[in-house]
């Protein structure tokens, strides 16, 4: 995913890492368009930010009951540099927990012990104890770490780098990070196969998704999607299909796992962003960061359905284990809203911190959904 803005003058970080792009095996044509489109996602989400949670804007979400889950949500809060818990029981936000600039991605380990956190403007990943919400020593990464995801086996946690076209792995047991492994491009999105074996990588200057050997940690060929930014990336539980949205050509592209090949594009509404998929592999939920909404898709037909109104700015998207309920950030509003699986029913949003972007839910007392901006 790429940087959001803090409602004013970007960081210089932010100027110098999305809008400049590397010229290396590019046309200045695609160099331009790239930078174009990157230019207005930026403008919209200055606007995004600016905006503040009214009774009007909560008005959007319909305060329709939900299921209660059991659990915490980990929400990362891009403009405050801190992270919400989000006690799934009551569906009422706990105190921040501070972290290191522009905290991005969020992904927790299988055994729901430890959230990882990237820091955009640090370079860095924050560990979490999630048994005490308390943040431990930061991990150097690449540059504008974004995405994250954790393998199966919850031995090894992989990151995307925007600013410098790498995947950093790191070890969970020592908290050390390895080799960075090239990559095409401006890595965001990152999802990890359910039997650990490959991890896929959505890049969005080159349009192409790069699936990662994770025994070797070696990159394999890019499959081409759609020249459309795919940003947000999850896997189905069999392992079968990949599903990629595409933020600025507003659809979600299939790939078949077994031959690397990408299916049909599935129109969607504006700006889709983040995406993950039900536990039992049915429906895939897109939010659509332009259109303050979040697309259902149906894996068995890969037809999309009705929109669901949510907030302003949805960017990112997880589920309870159970499947039963569905949590939705939103950037421009600071709210997550959460969605009644059975009804396609908008519940009364939960305040977070500012800009929330990612999303991960550690259930209790273990096993893991894990669904963030990035990877899944």
């Amino acid at each position: 995913m790429a940087q959001f803005s803090r409602g004013g003058p970007q960081p210089r970080e932010f100027r110098a890492g999305l809008l400049r792009r590397s010229a290396l095996g590019r046309s200045a044509v695609r160099m331009h368009a790239a930078r174009w489109a990157l230019s207005l996602l930026t403008a919209a989400l200055m606007v995004l930010a600016s905006l503040v949670a009214t009774p009007a804007a909560s008005a959007l979400m319909l305060g329709t009951a939900h299921a209660a889950a059991t659990g915490t949500a980990y929400v990362t809060n891009f403009s405050s540099d801190s992270v919400t818990p989000i006690d799934l029981a009551t569906n009422t936000a706990g105190a921040p927990i501070p972290v290191d600039r522009g905290p991005s991605g969020v992904a927790i380990t299988p055994d729901g012990a430890t959230a990882y956190v990237t820091n955009q403007f640090s370079n860095s990943v924050t560990p979490i104890d999630v048994a005490t919400n308390t943040a431990g020593t930061p991990i150097p990464a690449g540059n504008g770490p974004w995405g994250i995801a954790i393998t199966p086996n919850g031995a090894a946690a992989y990151v995307t780098n925007f600013d410098d076209g790498t995947v950093t792995p790191i070890d969970v047991a020592t908290n050390t990070a390895g080799i960075p492994i090239p990559v095409d491009g401006r890595p965001l999105g990152i999802a990890i196969t359910p039997n650990g074996a490959t991890a896929y990588v959505t890049d969005i200057d080159d349009g192409t998704v790069t699936p990662i050997t994770v025994s070797t940690n070696t990159a394999g060929t890019p499959i081409p999607v759609v020249d459309g930014g795919p940003w947000g990336i999850a896997v189905t539980p069999d392992g079968a299909t990949v599903y990629v949205a595409n933020r600025f050509s507003g659809s979600v592209t299939p790939i078949d796992v077994a031959t690397n090949t990408a299916g049909t594009a599935i129109p969607v509404v504006n700006g889709p962003c983040g995406l993950a998929i039900t536990p039992n592999g049915a429906t895939v939920y897109v939010t659509n960061q332009l259109g303050g909404s979040v697309t259902p898709i149906d894996v068995a037909t890969n037809t999309a359905g009705p929109a669901i109104p949510v907030g302003t700015g949805p960017t990112a998207v997880a589920f309870t284990p159970d499947g039963a309920t569905a949590y939705v950030t939103n950037h421009g509003s600071s709210l997550v809203t959460p969605i009644t699986i059975a009804t396609s029913a908008p519940g009364s949003p939960i305040s977070t911190g500012a800009g929330p972007v990612a999303i991960a839910i550690a259930p209790s007392p273990v096993n893991t959904d894990l669904a963030a901006i990035g990877g899944s």
